[in-house]
């Protein structure tokens, strides 16, 4: 047996082909969804996934104005942030945020499952979510990718 077979390989910026995807969030829930995103952004969904480096796929999101949350969580999931200043956390509903913009529910989601490190935030640079059906990003041809729990309850 050759002694170089035995060698772990580490994924390199050089010798990762990232691939581009595009998500229809169109009736599916808020947190299998972002399950799914972080998972394929991370790239743990391939044979040479290595923690520390940026090895994940860039993800597109569309339709994102129609996602679902079961039960009464429109009214009782709170989002909590802090301003910084003292007396300066606020806690608004769900459904709040996601009237202001639609988008900013699922990017918390997803930037929740991620790594809280410079990785973390360089891996959320590579997610593009989008309100319609509509996105900008033609011209890389992504390939579509349907959830197996699309008709789950």
């Amino acid at each position: 047996m050759d002694a170089l077979s035995y060698k772990t390989l580490s994924a390199t910026p050089k010798s990762n082909p990232r691939k581009w995807y595009v998500i229809d969030a169109d009736g599916l829930p808020l947190g299998r969804l972002a399950s799914l995103v972080a998972h394929r952004l991370r790239g743990k969904h391939l044979p040479y996934y290595t923690p520390h480096q940026d090895c994940g796929d860039k993800i597109i999101v569309i339709n994102a104005s129609r996602i679902k949350l079961s039960g009464r969580k429109w009214e009782q999931k709170e989002i909590v942030s802090h301003t910084g200043y003292p007396g300066g956390q606020k806690t608004p509903t769900a459904k709040m945020v996601f009237e202001k913009n639609p988008t900013k529910l699922l990017e918390g989601a997803i930037k929740g499952m991620l790594p809280k490190t410079i990785l973390g935030r360089e891996l959320f640079r590579n997610l593009y979510v989008y309100d319609g059906s509509q996105h900008r990003h033609e011209q890389q041809q992504p390939e579509s990718i349907s959830p197996d729990f699309k008709n789950k309850k």
